[in-house]
């Protein structure tokens, strides 16, 4: 075998390959799934709006993310059926997608570091990360590791899981990040919003490109244990690491 053949049978396909072979559903289901979502999305985005208006490292604050991580993971759950997904190489492999995720993870952390960057030279910016960095610096490194992991999952489940299903038939990657943008917004924050509407982006794309949410949970584990490790750091904060070292 080749070098170039084994490289095809290893590099997966661009974010716009689209998976083929998708199992229609029912109009019931489908009207169902929407019902569920539409609740389930005002519900969640409250309490994540909530949480953050509570007082860093305060009892309510873990008790509102680990609700919301919870009210995320049951409703998409209770949606319907779903998919772990494939990724699939240029030469037509099939594999579980784990290392190109937590890849893809990394670098998506590389492009929010030259973006941090960019930000503490924006007031407005500036100062809505270091918000969001409170909640880090005076809180407890476990527990601000903990829910930070549990609702990255948990958001993965159901934006990319149950919604993106809810809305497969009228372009999901738009619909499922407009939503995801939108639920980031009720934090007020206009740092975190951004953030959703371009990680959002990537996490539909990766999720339309293998037909399932393995990849961009992976995506974005990797990319939020990078968050808690680094970014305190370019604002000048002692952030979880230092704080649980």
């Amino acid at each position: 075998m080749t070098l170039g053949s084994r490289l095809k049978g290893w590099l997966p396909r661009s974010l716009a390959y689209e998976v083929p072979g998708r199992v229609p559903e029912s109009d019931d289901v489908i009207r169902r799934r929407r019902r569920r979502v539409t609740l389930v999305g005002v519900v969640g985005a409250a309490t994540l709006g909530t949480s953050l208006s509570t007082r860093p490292g305060s009892p309510q604050f873990y008790t509102l993310t680990l609700t919301t991580a919870g009210v995320w993971t049951v409703g998409a759950l209770l949606s319907g059926p779903l998919h772990q997904g494939w990724i699939e190489s240029l030469a037509g492999h099939r594999r579980r997608p784990v290392v190109v995720p937590v890849l893809t993870g990394a670098a998506a952390f590389g492009g929010l570091m030259g973006a941090a960057v960019v930000a503490r030279r924006i007031p407005v910016l500036d100062a809505a990360v270091r918000r969001v960095l409170r909640f880090a610096d005076e809180g407890d490194a476990g527990l601000v590791t903990l829910t930070t992991l549990a609702n990255g999952v948990a958001e993965e489940v159901f934006f990319r899981g149950a919604l993106y299903e809810a809305v497969a038939q009228n372009r999901p990657v738009l619909w499922s990040t407009v939503a995801y943008t939108a639920a980031t917004a009720s934090t007020r924050n206009p740092a975190l919003t951004l953030a959703g509407a371009a990680m959002g982006t990537l996490f539909a794309l990766q999720r339309r490109a293998t037909g399932g949410i393995q990849a961009p949970a992976l995506t974005h584990l990797a990319w939020s244990v990078l968050v808690l490790r680094y970014l305190p750091r370019v604002f000048g904060e002692p952030g979880v690491t230092a704080r649980g070292s």
